[in-house]
């Protein structure tokens, strides 16, 4: 008996592909017997041109259905003959038939009467020489996957046609078989449709074959039918709850409730995998499908229709899954059919970069090695590095941590506070060399400049072809006068955002086509605004003019401040809280006096008075006071005018962002130059402007690596001019270290005198109250403990405070009484506060500094409570001979309240998230896996992640 066919068409919103699909059905060599449209709530002219299809029956249906649901509305208007020698041919408005497609797929079902359901190969709308899809499968763990995606048809896989499953478009389905499945699963509106129902016929006793002389042309997956665009993540989304609906249909009864246990456990695990895989995008749709699956109510009619339909076992099922092997090789391969060539973002071909070492990089960083190395040898070698704005680090790394977070913050009379996130550069900086904290910043001196000629290379390579652009913007860089002055004065927050800069622009620009990238854009964002907090304005702006350039790319760069959000967040409640939010900028540190630049000075790149180290050599050469700016002057005059010439020559618009972030940053130095915020003593300290300095660097070398890029053959010249230019100018500040005139020094570790350390290693709470007299006859009174107040218990919290605590008042009502004849019960409070020692520092002007220090250890001298110990290498020192032991004042350390534990568990989670993001993926290559073009080996980081 001659089989009979009704031909069910679907439409919503298919006007753009209805013409030439009802052309091809009209075309087709076997035509339908009958045909059924179905209008699935089009908004466009899809219902009209169903009509003037001339249908023999034409259903219009409301809107928001399935595909299934309009299939069973349709074949519900038209009558069902539910007979055995009855099919349905179901179409999609995008499903073209080739003529020959329905003809070759009922002479496949002639000579197989075993077979429900028949499967053309679809090929892809706009070529129809590429596969787009045939046939689908099930991995170990239930993930669907179509066995051929992408691959130029040569008929390469026309021998395989005994299927698990076939795609809807064009299937041809036995009416029979479809009543009594009850058609595509109402859970599973597109994805997985078509393969639940070819599992359940194959349960059912039946066979599923695909036919690859029968071709369909097809423009998209069926979770695309009838809408307009879909992202990769949304796809992923409705994938994994069809994959989790399966999964709870198929499992046995028993399993069921593990299943459902399972389901938010393993999307956490699978959001973990995919932040590795820089796929963060895909999280969200993880989540929310593992919640849809958890609390639907359609498993139970799902399950209840498999049982009723079901006579074989699962096992039937099973060689016709795909291995984990295979599933990884099959992946590998449409992975690499589906990249693309990488291009530029001015949409050139992708050009061949720079090699660090065959194109000078290793030379220029080996070359700056061996200046820093000669700069600093008198540090080399030293336990710590001390003065300036340095002091030791804590003596072992778990102390360094355990002043991160919010809590106890040991200095002056201690106070429970929040942190500097600068404190968890210093512990990470610490722990590398665990042994020994204090030894990773004489490291860290040793190889600054190769480190800040590295990464200058690299981000000037990201701009360049020629090499002469990346070696003079590594070696400008590494020569940096606000780089070396940091250095020269101990300034480790603005060095370690000068080393920083170069890398995070280059994470920004890569950010808008990388997770990775973005990932680490924001750890450096974090860390250069922790170690410079007034470079954070700058760096916001920088962010949201990326946002502004980027929009198609904006869900990658929106959170490149989170993790500095995170980090700031407990320090800048605080400071807002008790009015001061401007002390946010203070720099993290000890702080560190220094006298009123002008914009004189800042314009000529020196954070601080003498012109980088020049007015010393002028005053030597008894030269006028005006020649030190004039000879800086003339010397940066190379570099201005390569900055100022790339405006006028090819490649300029590279040169106007450059010239924007010089701008930033001298603004920012300038600023900041004018903001005082904290204080020593009474000294004023205002915020230290070389860090703006070295963004107003940064966008010098920036715009001169464009000249230099444009200028061709004529490069050489102007290069080597720009480049001793600059070794000139560094001179002065590279002879510091040297000739003893830096404010560093190499330091055994020891803050305080060996007499008071010696005891504080045995009680790390004895106090030692500091009494250093200021030039104006008062004194000021600083408590520390143990072995001294090291780098990683500064705080901001404590330099910029207005109003004095209670603490602090307590302790100057002792300061002033011990310095003073008076009847004042100083022992008492000696033992309370746990202070064993006082400490007088020398006096480094004279006048009434001297005197005040004078009659403070005239009163000290008649205390009876104190013994005199003598002249040591950092003051005189007394003894409180009669201190017992008992407990200093103190407080909860980073875990020891809710709050504190709190900040350290969300600062930890966003940076290890971060962290995850940003490790690089490296890919797999795969011997078997071949793309398409080129016989290279495929590569892809997606293993057999269907769990």
């Amino acid at each position: 008996m001659q089989a009979r066919v009704t031909a069910i068409l679907v439409a919503r919103n298919g006007a753009e592909f209805l013409p030439r699909t009802l052309s091809a059905i009209a075309r087709q060599t076997r035509r339908p017997d009958s045909t059924v449209f179905v209008d699935d709530g089009s908004t466009d002219a899809s219902g009209a041109l169903l009509a003037d299809g001339g249908p023999t029956t034409f259903v219009r249906v409301d809107s928001a259905r399935s595909f299934g649901s309009a299939v069973a509305e349709g074949l519900r208007v038209a009558g069902s003959e539910n007979a055995d020698d009855t099919w349905l041919w179901l179409l999609g408005h995008d499903s073209a038939p080739s003529p020959d497609a329905l003809s070759s797929m009922l002479a496949a079902l002639e000579i197989a009467p075993s077979v429900a359901v028949a499967g053309p190969k679809l090929m892809r709308w706009d070529s129809g020489d590429v596969i787009e899809a045939y046939g689908e499968t099930l991995t170990r763990f239930g993930a669907s996957i179509s066995l051929v995606t992408g691959e130029l048809d040569q008929a390469q896989h026309d021998r395989h046609n005994d299927m698990l499953g076939v795609s809807a478009n064009g299937m041809l389905v036995r009416e029979k078989v479809w009543t009594a499945l009850g058609g595509f699963d109402p859970a599973l509106p597109s994805a997985d449709a078509a393969l639940d129902f070819c599992v359940r016929v194959r349960l059912a006793g039946h066979r599923v074959v695909g036919v690859p002389t029968a071709t369909v042309a097809s423009a998209g997956p069926p979770e695309q039918f009838g809408r307009d665009a879909l992202t990769a993540r949304a796809t992923n989304a409705l994938r994994r709850k069809a994959q989790l609906h399966r999964r709870l249909v198929y499992a046995p009864a028993v399993a069921v409730p593990l299943h459902w246990l399972s389901l938010l456990p393993i999307a956490v695990l699978r959001s973990l995998w995919h932040l590795v895989g820089k796929r963060a995008s895909l999280i969200p749709g993880e989540i929310s499908a593992a919640f849809a699956a958890a609390f639907t109510s359609r498993v139970m009619p799902a399950r209840t229709r498999l049982r009723r339909t079901r006579s074989l076992g699962w096992g039937t099922i099973a060689p016709l899954r795909l291995p984990p092997r295979e599933v990884r090789e099959l992946r590998a391969n449409q992975h690499a059919i589906r990249a693309a060539p990488q291009t530029q973002e001015d949409g050139g071909a992708d050009t061949t970069r720079l090699s660090f070492l065959s194109h000078g990089g290793a030379w220029t960083v080996l070359l700056t090695a061996a200046i820093g190395a000669v700069a600093f040898s008198p540090l080399l070698g030293a336990a710590a590095v001390s003065g300036g704005g340095l002091a030791p680090l804590s003596a072992t790394f778990t102390e360094l941590w355990a002043n991160v977070g919010y809590g106890w913050r040991e200095v002056g009379a201690g106070f429970v506070g929040a942190a500097d996130p600068f404190a968890f550069l210093v512990a990470i900086l610490g722990t590398l060399t665990f042994w020994a904290p204090s030894l990773s910043v004489v490291v860290l001196y040793a190889v600054a400049l190769p480190l800040a000629a590295l990464g200058a290379w690299w981000c000037a390579a990201r701009f360049a072809q020629r090499a002469w652009a990346p070696a003079i913007a590594a070696v400008l860089w590494a020569l940096a006068p606000p780089f070396l002055t940091a250095l020269n004065g101990g300034h480790l927050g603005a060095v370690i955002a000068h080393l920083l800069l170069p890398w995070l622009v280059l994470t920004l620009l890569n950010a808008p086509r990388s997770w990775s990238a973005g990932a680490g854009a924001a750890l450096l964002f974090a860390a250069t605004a922790a170690a410079a907090p007034s470079l954070i304005p700058a760096l916001v702006l920088g962010w949201l003019a990326l946002m502004i350039a980027r929009p198609k790319s904006i869900h990658r760069i929106v959170g490149i401040v989170i993790p500095a959000l995170v980090m700031f967040a407990p320090l800048a409640i605080e400071q807002v809280l008790r009015g001061t939010p401007l002390a946010l900028a203070a720099d993290p540190g000890v702080p560190v006096v220094a006298g009123t630049q002008s914009g004189w000075q800042l314009a000529l790149v020196s954070p601080v008075n003498g012109y980088s180290g020049w007015s010393d050599i002028a005053a030597a050469f008894a030269l006028p006071e005006l020649a030190a700016p004039v000879i800086v002057a003339a010397l940066l005059a190379p570099l201005a005018v390569l900055a100022l010439l790339a405006l006028f020559l090819p490649g300029s618009r590279r040169s106007v962002p450059a010239m924007v972030i010089a701008l930033v940053g001298f603004a920012t130095a300038v600023a900041a130059a004018h903001v005082q915020v904290s204080a020593v003593g009474e000294a004023l300290v205002l915020v230290w402007p070389g860090a703006g300095l070295s963004l107003f660097w940064l966008g010098l070398v920036g715009s001169a690596v464009v000249a230099l890029e444009a200028l061709g053959r004529g490069v050489v010249f102007p290069a080597l001019l720009v480049a001793a230019a600059s070794a000139v100018l560094a001179g002065p500040l590279l002879a510091m270290p040297i000739a003893g005139t830096s404010a560093v020094y190499a330091s055994t570790g020891r803050m305080l005198p060996a007499f008071v350390s010696a005891e504080a290693a045995n009680d790390p709470t004895l106090g030692t109250l500091e009494l250093t007299a200021q030039p104006s006859g008062a004194l000021a009174a600083t408590l520390h403990r143990g072995e001294g107040t090291s780098l990683d218990s500064q705080s901001t919290l404590a330099s910029t405070g207005i109003d004095p605590t209670e603490e602090q008042e307590r302790l100057a009502v002792l300061a002033g009484n011990l310095a003073s004849q008076s009847g004042f019960d100083s022992a008492a409070e000696l033992q309370e506060l746990q202070i064993g020692f006082v400490l007088s520092p020398d006096a480094t002007t004279g006048g009434a500094e001297v005197d005040t220090r004078k009659r403070a250890g005239e009163a000290l001298d008649g205390n009876a409570e104190l013994t005199a110990i003598g002249e040591t290498t950092t003051g005189f020192l007394w003894r409180y001979s009669a201190l017992e032991s008992g407990d200093a004042p103190s407080g909860p350390g980073p875990l020891g309240t809710p709050y504190g534990a709190t900040v350290i568990l969300v600062q930890g989670i966003v940076l290890l998230i971060t962290l995850l993001l940003a490790i690089p993926t490296g890919s797999r290559r795969r011997p078997r896996a071949r793309a398409a073009g080129p016989n290279e080996p495929a590569d892809t980081f997606e293993e057999d992640d269907d769990v």
